[in-house]
């Protein structure tokens, strides 16, 4: 493969996992937590990145070397495991796609004032569009370069709007004021956030479009190890600019509202051309996301099957087509949704990591050659237990969010 060639592809895989995890539930639980926690929010997202970039690259090492995609490598890990991981991170795929196809059809609305349901439709016909042209991965490629590119300036423009406190978001993303909102709160934001990031279908995406891409093998790790971390650099990006955003919203005292938190702030912050620009930033995440979501998801259950492998596209089209009807029938904001797959996907992490450090050790998966780097392993290992415990403690607090 030319250097050209292998280079779009490490930018291609890159933009598809950062746009694919800066979706509606991104921008949804930035700003309902940065509401509930101001400034210490900073904090949740410092530890975010740093778990992130662990579970990132031990992941996508792991499954950029082999050349095998997540279910393949948990098959000839434990036989049959495959199969339970390719159900349940279709599952959360599906899930999130649900809450994608509203939020876009909300950013329609906001943007247009167009009806929400026709938004839903019109979302997913954008969907199927692209993944039913001649060459979808070029497809999927342009739209989250423009559309990754756009919600960027779009932030910024709040941003300078509304003049955050940004010493006040320095000092807390340090110092959190956690003996304020109680360890458990922390814990919910922290997986909310890590599973909305790199949990579920989000952190196979990339590394399952450079095997798409043939961009496999110990020879290209240096290619797999930058995809990784520029995936996780846009999304974390986005994530500081639009806490920075919201913040400079709540911290004058104002209420949001509770059924489009980060809309309203958006609109507090800079008028009606504050809630156009959210409008197009909250649709540009959907469609990113439900692509992304759509291709992952896909992509784990055709391995397993021959039929789907052999009409992945059609697949794909059904894939979107139910996210949409199941919209349709629930009628609702998708705020819950999002937030429940968030949550949802950071009990997942752990499974989906634990398989990967446990065939990073296998010869038989990774070749006589390759070796894992300590140093990651054990912060992987560290990252998993952190997870796993971190899930049991964030229960109560998924709890009392879905009582209230």
């Amino acid at each position: 493969m030319s250097d050209k060639k292998t280079k779009g592809a490490m930018i291609g895989a890159a933009l598809l996992m950062g746009t694919g995890a800066i979706g509606p539930g991104f921008l949804n639980n930035t700003a309902q937590l940065t509401d509930q926690l101001k400034g210490s929010f900073g904090f949740v997202i410092l530890v975010t990145i740093l778990l992130a970039i662990v579970v990132q690259l031990n992941v996508w090492r792991v499954i950029g070397v082999s050349g095998l995609r997540g279910q393949d490598v948990a098959n000839k890990v434990l036989p049959g495991l495959g199969y339970v991981l390719a159900v349940i991170i279709a599952l959360g795929g599906l899930t999130f796609n649900i809450g994608n196809i509203g939020g876009a059809s909300l950013g329609l609305n906001n943007l247009f004032g167009i009806n929400t349901t026709i938004g839903y439709f019109i979302t997913a016909g954008i969907g199927i569009f692209i993944f039913l042209v001649k060459d979808a991965l070029k497809g999927i490629d342009a739209l989250n370069k423009v559309l990754g590119g756009l919600m960027i300036l779009l932030i910024i423009a709040v941003i300078v709007l509304v003049q955050p406190p940004l010493g006040l978001a320095a000092r807390e993303t340090v110092l959190p004021r956690v003996g304020d909102f109680g360890f458990e709160t922390f814990f919910y934001a922290i997986m909310t956030l890590l599973g909305g990031t790199v949990g579920g279908y989000i952190t196979f995406a990339g590394a399952h479009r450079l095997i798409d891409s043939g961009v496999t093998g110990k020879d290209n790790l240096k290619t797999i190890n930058k995809s990784s971390l520029m995936g996780i650099g846009v999304a974390t990006i986005v994530r500081v600019l639009l806490f920075l955003a919201i913040l400079g919203v709540v911290v004058t005292g104002v209420v949001l509202s509770p059924t489009n938190m980060a809309g309203d702030a958006f609109r507090q912050g800079a008028g009606q051309l504050g809630l156009r620009f959210f409008g197009l930033v909250m649709f540009s995440a959907g469609i990113t996301s439900v692509v992304g979501a759509a291709y992952t998801s896909v992509s784990f259950l055709k391995t397993l099957n021959k039929v789907i492998a052999n009409h992945e596209k059609a697949t794909t089209v059904i894939f979107i087509a139910i996210s949409t009807f199941i919209m349709v029938v629930l009628g609702a904001a998708p705020q819950n949704v999002l937030m429940l797959a968030g949550a949802l996907n950071g009990f997942i992490l752990p499974i989906s990591l634990g398989v990967c450090l446990w065939a990073s050790c296998k010869k038989s998966i990774m070749g006589e050659d390759y070796k894992h780097p300590k140093w990651l392993f054990v912060l992987g290992i560290l990252t998993a237990l952190l997870t796993v415990y971190m899930s049991i403690r964030a229960v109560p607090g998924l709890i009392s969010y879905f009582r209230g």
